[in-house]
């Protein structure tokens, strides 16, 4: 067996003390920490796993993104409030995320034996053709939504987050806003993300759970705050995207894909449509979906045409005008942000994002 002077480490602890609490919202505090050795920092704490930190306390703290610059996740996350310990967890729930991790968290299924929603689930296997909007960043959620209420005011929205970024849904504050303005009805969490309104095991049963459990009209798929990416065809995180068509289709329902699209992004690579949109919809989604091409205008516009082109070998092209969006967005009770850039520096990718919303209202007519 290794001894502890060759095994490598691959966290970056440090205990700290918190001075101030910066602010709060559903599931997590974000606060200010001066760090033993390193100085003033800032710190993210989820109540659920660690409680809740007060002023004074002193915290064991994971600072490896920090540290690392991250722009996401560059947080010092409080991994434990050493002398004050929350309460045990008291209610049902026997299904684990983040197994086997310092931090795992015993969480109630929608779909495990213990839950009120086990026999609707049990042979559940259909989402009745629902339409379910898939894109790969979250930045495009709020847009998405935008899009579709602008069009279908009312409609009844479900994210559907799968564990390519983030693990906490907590993490997401434009999750949170959705939910506090009555945009999105409610958050599952699947696979080892967890922190939804209700969890479930894998893609397929946090659908069926939107569906029948939540009565969702539509769904929303894409992978929480920072996804990973290593500029190699299919090193990245988004190839989900793929895979959340393959689970809309085998389960009845319509999936409709959102491109990823920038006008101002610096990497070749991501400026028109996306390689990560080009890999996930032609290579990996073997279901057909369709593929929402924004009519946006100009050369631009005409160079998004001729990228998604190839993916109507596969799939279905669908041509959605964008008048009335940028309103819509600009509209959107969260701040629109992607990759730093705001709405006004990336119009396009927004603009995309809504287009597949209207379509998904469209859909339901």
């Amino acid at each position: 067996m290794a001894s502890d002077a060759t095994v490598g480490g691959v966290i970056r602890w440090r205990k700290g003390t918190v001075v101030k609490i910066r602010r709060e919202w559903p599931g997590a505090m974000e606060l200010d920490v001066e760090i033993d050795h390193d100085g003033a920092a800032r710190a993210l704490a989820y109540p659920a796993l660690v409680g809740s930190p007060q002023v004074g306390d002193a915290v064991l703290l994971n600072t490896t993104a920090l540290a690392m610059g991250l722009g996401t996740g560059g947080y010092a996350i409080v991994a434990a409030v050493p002398d004050r310990f929350p309460p045990d967890p008291s209610g049902p729930g026997h299904l684990v995320k983040a197994r086997y991790t310092p931090l795992q968290a015993t969480v109630l299924g929608a779909d495990e034996q213990d839950s009120p929603h086990h026999e609707l689930l049990r042979d559940a296997d259909s989402i009745d053709g629902m339409p379910v909007v898939v894109a790969d960043l979250h930045s495009a959620l709020p847009a998405i939504v935008a899009g579709l209420h602008r069009d279908r005011p009312g409609t009844r929205v479900v994210y559907v987050m799968p564990d390519g970024g983030a693990l906490p849904s907590w993490f997401s504050r434009s999750a949170a806003a959705l939910r506090e303005a009555g945009a999105l009805a409610a958050v599952v969490t699947t696979g080892q993300a967890f922190g939804g309104d209700l969890e479930a095991v894998t893609l397929h049963t946090g659908l069926l759970a939107a569906r029948l459990v939540l009565e969702a009209e539509v769904a929303v798929v894409a992978q929480g705050p920072g996804n990973l990416g290593t500029g190699t065809r299919w090193g990245f995180s988004g190839v989900s995207a793929g895979e959340a068509v393959n689970a809309a289709g085998v389960l009845g329902g319509r999936p409709v894909a959102s491109l990823r699209v920038s006008e101002a992004d610096a990497r070749e690579r991501h400026q028109g449509v996306s390689h990560h949109s080009l890999t996930a919809y032609g290579r990996v989604a073997l279901a057909r979906a369709q593929v929402v091409v924004p009519e946006l205008p100009g050369p631009f516009g005409a160079r998004v045409t001729a990228d998604a082109a190839p993916l109507g070998e596969r799939h279905d092209l669908v041509r959605v005008p964008v008048d009335g969006l940028e309103e819509a967005l600009r509209a959107s009770p969260v701040r629109l942000s992607t990759m730093g850039r705001g709405l006004d520096e990336d119009l396009a990718g927004f603009l995309t994002a809504a287009a597949a919303g209207r379509h998904a209202a469209a859909l339901l007519g």
